[in-house]
């Protein structure tokens, strides 16, 4: 039972928006049939990738919300990989960086046509739902005279 009007407020956890934007894209990217299928599948792929790569998007978004409020989240650098010089690194991470950030450009940009799109449409419907309304109540004068 919801109580109305209840002055009890929950904290949402750190990093659990971040989760729920990200499937949320993912759904407006893809436009699946099923939904919670998609959902468990998306975060099954999640779970696998943190474990394999240890990089969790939650903490993640956490550390990138706890930025605006103290800059100290991203001070905390992690050492580089054995064998390997800090400039290799820095451009081994620009050259992945470019290629992912040009295929999620265009992801984004597919995604955002879609919204366009779909939002268009409901305008239009809206539209000739008005003018139909309009015919409706000319209708109804014309009878009525």
């Amino acid at each position: 039972m919801s109580i109305p009007f209840s002055n009890t407020h929950y904290r949402i956890p750190q990093g659990f928006g971040n989760l729920l934007e990200g499937l949320t894209r993912e759904i407006l990217r893809e436009q699946p049939d099923n939904i919670p299928a998609f959902a468990a599948a998306y975060f099954e792929n999640l779970l696998e990738r943190r474990e394999k790569t240890n990089f969790d998007p939650a903490e993640w978004g956490t550390k990138v919300d706890d930025c605006f409020y103290n800059n100290h989240a991203f001070k905390e650098h992690e050492p580089p990989e054995k064998g390997k010089s800090q400039t290799s690194m820095k451009e081994e991470t620009k050259v992945t960086a470019l290629e992912s950030s040009e295929e999620d450009k265009e992801k984004e940009e597919n995604a955002a046509v879609k919204i366009q799109a779909a939002f268009r449409g409901h305008l239009a419907r809206e539209e000739v739902k008005k003018m139909k309304k309009v015919d409706l109540q000319e209708e109804k004068t014309q009878e009525n005279n």
